[in-house]
């Protein structure tokens, strides 16, 4: 059935919008391509991608809604309905899947009493899978609003889930403190993060994935053994083969850098916050 059109912001929250998206269009020489960072800075108002912000967006651009439309739709990053204050995402692809995600998202939809891409009757946290977090090699990964939580396990994401929903201050292993997911829109949208120690905050890839690139640039020696798996050396090696290198007292070691402990086997030392490598 055909739709009404979509009703108008309230006069203040039209006023507030309009000022910020004249900023966020004027860094672009075309305005269309202003449509992503508009698309988060309408979420920022409301939490989600509501056809009055998909409205909005089209007449501050010169675009039809359809085309607009389009784009919502496309990225995952938008939401289509109200949310939760945080979202939370397990990363359900392959490798870490094997590694406990599927055991992780299971345990999650049981505990919080809902499917996916669905909000718990709160309004704290909306559980969602996610075929890439991106992360690989601390697999199985957890995502808070977009924040790395590495080398989960279905206790420690529990735990975290709890913590979200009780108020108390959650920490991602890497990257800026945790904010609310229209707080993180709005950063999406190229607003600064005005919090203390945000903008100073870092994160990124980890030793397993920047040693290829290091040797590519040869800035680092060719290594000299291969690592063993966990449970023991290779084939025709010695025990003493299947160690790893020490690590240094910084360096976040991926949860394959056998035998690097993780909160799987390690309950009292859960993955938490860890310097970047080199600090």
């Amino acid at each position: 059935m055909p739709q009404l059109p979509a009703p108008a912001y309230p006069a203040e929250v039209l006023a507030k919008l309009e000022a910020e998206a004249k900023e966020v269009i004027a860094r672009y020489p075309g305005s269309r391509s202003a449509l992503l960072p508009l698309l988060h800075l309408v979420q920022a108002e409301e939490g989600f991608v509501s056809r009055t912000g998909m409205a909005f967006c089209a007449e501050q651009l010169g675009l039809t809604t359809a085309e607009v439309t389009a784009v919502a739709t496309f990225y995952t990053m938008y939401r289509r309905r109200p949310g939760g204050d945080y979202q939370v995402g397990v990363c359900t692809n392959t490798l870490c899947a094997v590694m406990g995600g599927d055991a992780i998202f299971d345990r999650l939809k049981e505990h919080l009493g809902v499917g996916n891409d669905e909000t718990t009757e709160d309004g704290k946290v909306t559980l969602e899978h996610i075929e890439c977090n991106a992360a690989c090699d601390f697999a199985p990964v957890v995502m808070v609003n977009w924040e790395f939580f590495d080398n989960q396990t279905p206790q420690s994401a529990t735990r975290l889930v709890d913590d979200l929903i009780a108020g108390r201050t959650v920490e991602p292993t890497r990257g800026a403190p945790l904010c609310t997911y229209k707080e993180t829109a709005r950063i999406l949208a190229g607003f600064p993060d005005t919090r203390p120690g945000a903008v100073g905050a870092s994160g990124g890839a980890g030793a397993a994935s920047l040693v290829g690139l290091r040797l590519a640039r040869g800035e680092a020696a060719a290594p000299a053994r291969v690592v063993g798996p966990r449970d023991g050396a290779p084939e025709g090696a010695s025990p003493q083969d299947a160690q790893t290198h020490d690590p240094s007292p910084t360096e976040h070691l991926s949860s394959h850098d056998a035998p690097q402990k993780t909160s799987a086997s390690d309950p009292e030392h859960p993955a938490g916050p860890a310097a970047e490598e080199g600090e």
